[in-house]
């Protein structure tokens, strides 16, 4: 394993000028020994140009990549002894699940016996010691994902795996249980992993520390506490969470806080530039209050949804909608009601130009 340090820009066009112009923006990141790391944003947000650099597979625009100190920038992903696990299965079909998951092994030329051992070992924390003697071609597409997986994992010696969103081709009810499995094994082997996902529930259960990406910038690398109580950047509290979070425009005057024309009580203690900010507030932490409350905003009911465990209330102030996550033994409103919600409290947010102001 090794600790990896990234400070690098990477354009796909000669000359890049405009921000535009990269698939990744210049960041400086470091991944270290041991630790599991989740790359985390939407489609063409510059992960798996990122991933791809890490392995070697791309060779970055400018700048350099180092692992434990010593500059990869322009080796081989076999110098590097990086294994990857892509999307799509990439085994051998006229193999069986041994042959497919002893072939990294024997291809290092690892003597017999230690291969039996270790494609044991792997092959039963992937539920695959039943199928070991089966041919990978007669085998669904979820099992050839697993060897998929398997051979990325069986090699003790690598410097990091890597994975780039392998759960796509598993069946929705088998994911959990794999990203569980995925979870032990790095608790026990100890292996530095890199996962590459848009699902966030993958980034938020598998790794310890979670890259948010937008536009080929990452905007906060936290743990999944982090990103959801305090989110660095309105896109994080936009992109994490179910729904995200609620933003409302505010305007900060002389020490008054004004959101749609109505006055808010500043929190104790907290000083706020003049001018227009974000407010940020989660919908778990909106909840109801009597009229008048300072620390509330009259809204009016758009829709309630029953989700079963709880009430998901959307309502709106002048143009502005917010939503608020409620107990089912709450009182359901009907659209059309005006309901008081109190939008001030110990984990509301204040952003300006999206960057968090500090507390």
């Amino acid at each position: 394993m090794a600790r990896i340090d990234l400070d690098l820009a990477h354009a796909y066009r000669p000359r890049p000028q405009l921000d535009a112009d990269y698939a990744l923006l210049p960041l400086k990141m470091s991944f270290r020994d041991g630790g599991a790391y989740a790359l985390l944003g939407p489609s063409g947000c510059g992960k798996t140009t990122l991933l791809n650099i890490v392995s070697g597979l791309v060779a970055p625009s400018q700048g350099s990549v180092k692992f434990d100190g010593v500059d990869m920038t322009a080796a081989s992903p076999q110098q590097r002894n990086i294994a990857q696990v892509f999307q799509f299965p990439v085994i051998y079909d006229t193999m069986t699940v041994w042959e497919n998951l002893a072939f990294p092994l024997r291809n290092r030329r690892v003597p017999e016996d230690q291969i039996k051992k270790r494609v044991g070992e792997i092959a039963e924390m992937l539920d695959l010691s039943g199928q070991l003697n089966h041919r990978a071609s007669g085998l669904a597409a979820d099992a050839k994902q697993k060897i998929s997986l398997g051979r990325g994992l069986v090699r003790s010696d690598v410097s990091a795996v890597l994975f780039d969103e392998p759960l796509t081709v598993i069946d929705p009810h088998l994911k959990w249980q794999l990203r569980r499995k995925l979870k032990q094994i790095h608790h026990e082997l100890k292996l530095t992993l890199i996962y590459v996902t848009h699902d966030q529930v993958e980034a938020l259960t598998f790794a310890e520390e979670v890259v948010v990406m937008t536009r080929g910038r990452a905007v906060q690398t936290g743990s999944a506490d982090a990103l959801f109580e305090r989110p660095q950047h309105t896109f994080v509290g936009h992109f994490i969470g179910s729904p995200g979070m609620n933003f409302l425009p505010v305007r900060v005057d002389g020490g008054g806080m004004q959101v749609a024309g109505r006055m808010l009580a500043v929190p104790a203690g907290r000083a706020l530039p003049d001018g227009t900010l974000k407010l940020g507030v989660r919908p778990e932490y909106v909840v109801p209050t009597s009229a008048g409350d300072s620390a509330g905003l009259p809204f009016v009911v758009t829709m309630t949804q029953d989700i079963g465990t709880h009430l998901m209330l959307t309502a709106k102030i002048s143009e502005h909608v917010i939503k608020a996550r409620l107990s089912p033994a709450s009182s359901v409103p009907k659209a059309g009601d005006e309901v008081w919600l109190k939008v001030m409290g110990p984990h509301t947010c204040f952003y300006l130009n999206d960057a968090l102001l500090a507390p």
